[in-house]
Formats: structure tokens, sequence, C-alpha cells
């Protein structure tokens, strides 16, 4: 079919080298794949057997657009329990999957050529997001210093504003960094778009993944109810549901109706059953999402121990997330080395270019593995890189 026929903007739609990165290694035989954004565990019993549950119990039927009532009403307890914010459940917006929430909410604040701040590095599809929209991304990379890991220049995000400006778009926890923004910062940015009247779109997707802290901190904490904000979550990570493609997205209580009809057009809502199993991962999910901890964290020191040994390489310890974010001297094209570590070791990762601008030199690793599989991956990337 010629390209004609589709849309403009989709047609110059920019390739996705990750998931290109992913299509050939799948080619391939034999190759540890730690390119891909999930753990090796698979989804609890207890997540499974209430989901199971609801569907012997005949709850397969359509369901309300913005989620089973009892699951909105199981997240604003789950937030006033974890993060001690009163969020009613009218303001939590349930979706098939984190990545839909992140879509749901551009398309229905942006308009054709409008732009988004974002902080990158930032994974691809939240840039195709916006491009979807027919809007613009100005891209503020973080600054890396190999003491001091990764860091926000705060006088670059704001002054990347400008009149065309309709919402500023942040992923903290940061994939694929770990870096996470400060409750001090996120006040700054918070009262910086407050007094432009522009939007913030927060990915907070990660934020049960920080390290040494119950959990990282979110734009909810420190934002007013009618406040100009969004946050995207997801189940995926942190209870291991990867595959079941739900999450939930929060804003104010007057975009309700408007993100009712996006869905209403889009899918209908998520799957009736698996909202049960989520009703569980929230109330019973505290020790699972501990043990989880416990392996990655073991795992980071793992990591750091081996890259410390490699001085052509740099790296920083992430504060959250299950990602390491790596460079190697001499290696330039992400992309070619991402596929020369596929052909020459059998080892897939998500290449750097993936993440926005300035990032070429840059290759993401998941670390959300067994140990025995994480040193067999360290050894084969050995093999390249010496």
């Amino acid at each position: 079919m010629p390209q004609r026929h589709f849309r403009r903007n989709v047609q110059n739609l920019p390739p996705n080298p990750g998931a290109d990165v992913l299509r050939y290694g799948w080619e391939k035989e034999n190759v540890i794949s730690l390119a891909q954004g999930e753990g090796c565990a698979p989804t609890p019993d207890f997540i499974i057997q209430a989901a199971n549950k609801a569907m012997c119990e005949g709850k397969t039927h359509y369901g309300p657009v913005l989620g089973q009532p009892l699951l909105r009403e199981e997240i604003s307890t789950y937030y006033k329990r974890i993060f001690n914010v009163d969020l009613p459940p009218n303001r939590a917006f349930v979706t098939g999957s984190g990545t839909t929430a992140m879509h749901l909410a551009l398309t229905g604040i942006l308009e054709t050529d409008d732009e988004v701040v974002a902080i990158t590095p930032i994974w691809k599809n939240l840039l195709g997001a916006t491009e979807l929209a027919q809007a613009k991304t100005i891209q503020v990379p973080l600054d890396y210093d190999q003491t001091k890991g990764w860091s926000l220049d705060m006088d670059r995000l704001l002054g990347a504003v400008t009149e065309k400006t309709k919402a500023i778009l942040v992923v903290t926890p940061s994939n694929p960094t770990g870096w996470c923004m400060s409750a001090k910062e996120m006040q700054i940015v918070l009262d910086y778009a407050r007094a432009r009247d522009i939007w913030i779109v927060s990915d907070e997707v990660y934020n049960r993944s920080a390290y040494g802290v119950s959990h990282a901190p979110s734009f909810l904490e420190v934002a007013a109810p009618d406040d100009l904000l969004m946050t995207v979550n997801s189940f995926s990570k942190s209870w291991a549901m990867t595959g079941w493609r739900l999450g939930w997205l929060t804003g104010p209580e007057f975009a309700e109706n408007f993100i009712r009809d996006i869905a209403l057009y889009d899918n209908m809502g998520a799957p009736t059953f698996t909202q049960f199993g989520a009703i569980e991962a929230l109330k019973n999910g505290e020790e699972f999402i501990a043990e989880q901890m416990t392996l990655w964290e073991g795992n980071i020191d793992l990591l750091m121990d081996w890259f410390a040994q490699k001085p052509n390489t740099y790296i920083s310890r992430p504060q959250s997330t299950f990602y390491g974010f790596f460079k190697v001297d001499g290696e330039e094209d992400s992309l070619g080395f991402a596929m020369k570590l596929i052909d020459e070791a059998g080892l897939s990762l998500a290449p750097g270019c993936a993440f926005g601008k300035n990032c070429d030199n840059w290759m993401r690793l998941c670390f959300a593995v067994s140990q025995e599989k994480l040193t067999e991956a360290l050894n084969r990337l050995e093999k390249v890189i010496g």
C-alpha cells in the first residue's frame, strides 16, 4: 500500500532503534536479552488467582471506561498509604498500560505545533506520543559527571520554555539513567508551570523502584488538587505485570470527562478481569516489591563492581529503576555497537540513541534478572570490550 494513504506525521515518524535491536536479537539463537525493560520474575500467584477468580465469576464483559470503581478506590487508598496523598477515586483513571496513559494525557492537551519540554534521556515511546500529536519536543538533557552521576540544570530546563510550550514532560525516576527529581526540584518546576498556566506530565512508573526509601518523590506530594498535573503509572514494573498491559493516569477532577471521552474512542478501557488482579497487587504486593528490590540492589553491587574493573567504561550507581546506563571509550555509535554485541557476543542491549539526542554513545542494560543471568551477560560483554 503506498505511503501516501497514511497521515504525513505517521509517515514521518522517526525510526525506533530500540525496537529494531530487539527484533534483530529475536532473529538470532542463544541471545541473552537485557534490552527490554522487564524483570525475569513472573506475576505473583496471588495476583493471577484474583484475576482468574474474576474470570470464573463472569467478570469478562465491558466495564466502565475509566476503570472498575473498586480499583479506582484502591488506587486512592494506595496513594494515601504509601505517599500520604489524598487523591479521590475520580482523579484516578485506569488505562490499558502506562504507555496508553501517556498517550491519553498528551492527546488530551496537545494541539498541532505545540511544544513539549522534555528532560532526556527519555524512553522513545514518550517522544513518539508527542510526535503523533503533531507537537514538537524540545529536549533538555541531564548532565553527567563520573563522580556525581546524573543531575538536572534547572535554569536550562526552565529556559527552554517558550510561548508555544504546552507541557513539561518529566520521567522520574528516569528510564534509563536512574536519576530522580527531588521534591525541592518538583516544587520549583510546579511553581514555574503554575505561573505560566502550562501542564506538567510526570511519568512515575518507577517510583516504587527507588533504593533506600519506600518510594521516590511524586509530583502529587507537592501539587494542589487543581494544578495542571497529570502523572502516569503502571502495574508493569513493581508488580511484574508487563504482559497485562495495565496502568493508570491521575489528573485534576476536571480532566475526568475529557480523558473518558478520549479513552472511549481509544480502546473503551482496560480489560475487566485484569483489574481485579490489580486490586490484589495494590493491597498485598508490598512483600513482593521488597523481594524484588533486594534482588535488584544486589545486582547493582555486582554491576558496579564489574564496571569498576573496566577503566575504559563510565557508569554511575542508579538511584532507582533496574537499569545500568553506561558508555565505553571508542564506541560512539550505540546502534552499531548494539548490533555488534548481538553478532559477536549473543547479547542484546538497548542503544542510547533510542533515548533522545546526546545519548548516542550510551547503552542501557536491564539488570532485573537473576545474578546468574547477569553474570553470564557481563561475561559476554567482556568478550567485546575487553
